[in-house]
This record gives C-alpha cells, sequence and structure tokens, in this order.
C-alpha cells in the first residue's frame, strides 16, 4: 500500500480528481490503480478567495509498489503503515472487576475488559440509551425533569447528547483504536480520515448501544438505573462495590474498582470525600452558550465557497488571554446544532450544545468560557468547585423563572449590560425555552467582563462573533470536572488499593476521546494485558 500526502483539491472533488492525482503523484497510468481510499482530510481556509481541501490517500496499485515510491522521487509517496491492534487474554482473577459509570471511559473499559476475559460488571445510575432519549425529549419538551437519567447521567455518559466530536490533542496510538471501534460499531467511516471527526448525536446514540451489546456477548453485565452508594474496604484495599437500585441493595465482590463517573456525580464525589479518598479542587471553566446564525460562521470561515462542494458546516475554536489574566475560549462548538437543558439536579439550569451527524440546523453554537481557579472558590474545601457550580445553575434557574427556561439575552445588550427585550435574526434554540434576561444579574462580574472583552476581540478573528443579535444563553458550568481524584503510577487512588479514578470524571482526560484512552488504559493494566498498535 501506497500513501500520498498533502495533496490539494478544490471543494468540490469528485473520486475521479482523486484517481487522477494519484496517478499523476505516481508516475503510473490511472488503471493501474486497484483501489484506494482517503487518510486524512482538512480544510486549508487561511485564504477565503481560495478554500481548498487537503487529502492524503491510501492506495493500492498493480506492480511493484517500491520501485513506483522510487520513481515517484516525492517526500510525500511513501509506504503506508497499515493499523492492526490486538488485546490479549486477562490473568486470572479472584472477582470480576466493577466499573461504576457508562460514559466513553466506561465503555471502552468494558469493552476491552470484556475481549480479555474479564467479565467486567458495569453499574450505570441513569437509563440504557433508549429510555435515556425518552426521558431527556420529555424534560425539553415538557419540562418533566428526572435527575436520574438526563443530560448528564445513562448510557453513552454526557457526551451522547453533544456533537459527537472526537477531536484529541493526544497521541497515544488508542486514540485510533477508538476511531477504529466507533466505525465497526456504527459509526460513520469519515471520522478515520477527517481532521475534525464527529459523529453527531444521532448516530453515537447507536453506536454506543452496539458496544454495549457486545460487551454483554462476551460475558460482561451491565446495570442500569444502579447507582454506587458505597466502597467496601479491608486492610487499605478495596473488597466491594455497594450500589441501588430501584431501592434494593446491592453488593459486588470486587478487587478492582473504576471509577468513571462523569464530571456530574457529585454526591458520588461526597462519598467519597467522606470516606477519605483524596481529592483536590481543579480548575474548570464557566460561562454561557453563544449562537450564531450558522450561514453567517459559514460566511466568515468560507467566504464566497461557504456551503459549497463537499465543505459542509463550518466549525470555529477561538481563544483569547486578557490583560486581567483570564482565558476565555470557545469549547465544544456545534455547527448546525442546538443548545439545549442539562441539567442533572432539581431547580437548576445548565446548558450544553448538540448536532446530529447532517449539522443542518438553522444555528451554530459553542460555549464561550473563562477559566476559573481554586482561588475563586472561596473554600479549601476539595468539593468547592462543586458548590461554586451549583450556586450559578441555581441562580440561572431563578432568573430563568423557575420553570427550566434558560436566561437568554443578545450580545449587544450583554455588551451594553442591560436585559434583552427581544430577540433579533437569532432565535434561541434552546430548550425546554428561554427567558430574556440579562446574564450578568447572575455571573460573576471577573467572569462576564472577560466574556465582554473576549466577544470583542473574538470577533477580530471570526468576523460577526460579535453580532448584536447573536445570543447568550446561560448558565454553562460542566466543561470539566472541578475535581480531581488523585492516582499513583499504577492508576489507582493515592489512598486506596485497587480504587482507579478513570476519565473527565476523576480529572484525566477532557472529551469523548481522551475518556475513551483512558478508559483503554487502566483496563489493560488491570487485567495485565498489552493492547498492541501498529
Amino acid at each position: 500500500m501506497i500513501k500520498i500526502s498533502d495533496m490539494k483539491f478544490p471543494v468540490d472533488y469528485t473520486e475521479k480528481d482523486i484517481q487522477q492525482r494519484i496517478a499523476k503523484e505516481l508516475r503510473i497510468e490511472k488503471e493501474k490503480i486497484k483501489r484506494f481510499s482517503i487518510a486524512r482530510r482538512s480544510v486549508d481556509a487561511r485564504k477565503k478567495n481560495d478554500v481548498k481541501f487537503i487529502i492524503s490517500v491510501n492506495a493500492e496499485i498493480e506492480g511493484d509498489e517500491k520501485k513506483v515510491i522510487s520513481r515517484a522521487k516525492s517526500k510525500n509517496v511513501t509506504t503506508a503503515k497499515p493499523f492492526t491492534y490486538k488485546i490479549e487474554k486477562c490473568r486470572e482473577m479472584k472477582n470480576p472487576p466493577v466499573i461504576v459509570g457508562f460514559g466513553p471511559a466506561g465503555l471502552f473499559a468494558g469493552l476491552f475488559l470484556a475481549r480479555a476475559g474479564a467479565n467486567p460488571i458495569i453499574l450505570e445510575r441513569g437509563e440504557d440509551v433508549d429510555s435515556r432519549t425518552k426521558a431527556v425529549e420529555n424534560f425539553w419538551n415538557n419540562r418533566e425533569f428526572s435527575p436520574l437519567s438526563n443530560v448528564q447521567f445513562g448510557e453513552g455518559g454526557a457526551g451522547t447528547f453533544s456533537d459527537g466530536k472526537l477531536n484529541t490533542g493526544t497521541k497515544d496510538i488508542r486514540s485510533r483504536i477508538v476511531l477504529e471501534e466507533f466505525v465497526a460499531h456504527g459509526a460513520p467511516d469519515e471520522i478515520l480520515y477527517n481532521a475534525k471527526p464527529h459523529i453527531g448525536t444521532d448516530k453515537l446514540k447507536t453506536t454506543v448501544k452496539n458496544i454495549r451489546e457486545e460487551i454483554v456477548s462476551l460475558g460482561g453485565q451491565v446495570y442500569f438505573s444502579t447507582k454506587l452508594t458505597d466502597i467496601n474496604i479491608k486492610n487499605g484495599a478495596v473488597t466491594g462495590a455497594v450500589a441501588e437500585q430501584n431501592g434494593k441493595k446491592l453488593i459486588f465482590d470486587t478487587e478492582n474498582l473504576i471509577l468513571a463517573i462523569g464530571h456530574s456525580a457529585r454526591d458520588t464525589f461526597e462519598m467519597l470525600y467522606n470516606k477519605g479518598i483524596f481529592m483536590e479542587q481543579k480548575p474548570f471553566s464557566v460561562g454561557a452558550r453563544i449562537e450564531h446564525l450558522q450561514k453567517n460562521t459559514d460566511k466568515a470561515q468560507y467566504g464566497e465557497f461557504a456551503g459549497k462542494g463537499h465543505l459542509g458546516a463550518a466549525d470555529y475554536k477561538l481563544s483569547e488571554h486578557l490583560e486581567n489574566g483570564r482565558g476565555v475560549y470557545t469549547f465544544c462548538m456545534c455547527p448546525g446544532g442546538m443548545v439545549v437543558g442539562a441539567s442533572s439536579e432539581e431547580n437548576t439550569v445548565v446548558t450544553n450544545g448538540m448536532s446530529e451527524f447532517a449539522r443542518d440546523r438553522t444555528n451554530s453554537n459553542a460555549a464561550l468560557l473563562v477559566g476559573v481557579n481554586p482561588s475563586d472558590f472561596g473554600s479549601d474545601n476539595p468539593l468547592a468547585g462543586v458548590e461554586y457550580q451549583r450556586k450559578l445553575e441555581k441562580a440561572a434557574f431563578l432568573l430563568g423563572g423557575e420553570n427550566y427556561n434558560a436566561p437568554a439575552q443578545r450580545v449587544e445588550d450583554f455588551l451594553q449590560n442591560r436585559k434583552t427585550a427581544a430577540f433579533g435574526e437569532v432565535i434561541p434554540s434552546y430548550l425546554p425555552g428561554v427567558e430574556p434576561s440579562n446574564l450578568r444579574e447572575i455571573l460573576p462580574g471577573y467572569v462576564s467582563e472577560s466574556m465582554a472583552q473576549a466577544i470583542i476581540k473574538m470577533d477580530r478573528k471570526l468576523h460577526g462573533f460579535a453580532n448584536g443579535d447573536a445570543v447568550l444563553t446561560g448558565v454553562e458550568t460542566r466543561s470539566s470536572s472541578p475535581v480531581r481524584i488523585s492516582r499513583n503510577a499504577e492508576y489507582q487512588s493515592v489512598t486506596l488499593s485497587g480504587l482507579y479514578p478513570c476519565g473527565e470524571g476523576a480529572g484525566y482526560a477532557g472529551g469523548i476521546v481522551s475518556a475513551a484512552v483512558d478508559g483503554i488504559k487502566l483496563a489493560s493494566y488491570i487485567a495485565d494485558v498489552s493492547v498492541c498498535g501498529d
């Protein structure tokens, strides 16, 4: 197999265009190309009058590939390295490992432990993805909130109701394994080659369910509506997990307990703290969702090429470091998506963004966040960050009208520090609904002022970002975990042997892929196996 890298194509390229370019780069007749596939694709939009795709491909040809590569005399023509991996069978264990949480970290820990023959037991406080979807939609449409099954809790974790973005900064080989597994379980093939891959909420639900079905088929057990309530300990080591399911107490004997609880399991954080599990405060970010018309975002990014060829809905990623020392950035940008209610506690308002695979809704949205530090929390208690979040969420509930509507404000009004009376060209997409408000009434002054400064600065990078009719909907508080459950070099809690803090909730990941990678990493360690990749 031959790899041809970094070829430029127009936005409306065809397969024939790629085939002809391969033949040209390899100096062969196109008829000698047996087959080819895209290995990587990204958009180069630095010149708005010349937007292009940068594409790398893997091609199989007739003849001696080494001679063809040598004759091409190009640094962009090399031997393609096939990607394969294998999972070994695990060591013998007295009792099956128990995984708490079935988001990306728990999902992949469960999958790889099951494949290693460990028969993992998975406890998830929320419902299966189908039942959970019904509960979430009932909240969005009827304001009937379920503290047990919502955007934060349930099969697939918080990422299930998102854009399904699979961007990651980690170079860990397991990142590729995660993408391969998603595709094998129903995700679109394009996540393997797009520079900014995403699945979309609609397709992610099916993918998550398919992974669960494989886990069960291999001997794993999944308990839904089952919340961890205690940990049995003897001589400084885990001996079991205690859980509650529909009022019934369940005990699972285990020496290996993976905590993949996500960033919103506040009662579990409290239980762990009360048991003396060492944890510490951690910086995170707060702010609001900002919405623009998607067509304006497309134009700002792609100019006259917006909406043409294979481009699809444009995204963006912006950041500013202000003179006041605060960092402000956009996060979890959802092209052609919507803003949704993501509360996990009654009488609170939390916002999040989501897109389906097509990304074809009217608005784009992103979190506009300001970094906050332990010095902002007002207490040395490890759970002070949780209370900081909760205070904002309760204030948003009150400002929104105490019916799960979210307070929302036009950007022009936010910059002028006045309450919004009516919305303009950007209609808020938030479900259950919005209440025109002034977000400065509930956000700390250093947060709102930092957001205001950043909006003006970001407009210089993305024209129209400060559009007066853009909408801010608050509050966004769950960008990452407010605590870190500290672990040692063996991935175990520094205070309890056999307890494995894992993923985003424990403070060791920041997104779907990195959380899944952490799950694979811990599963491999517990089972004493290697996951080999080439």
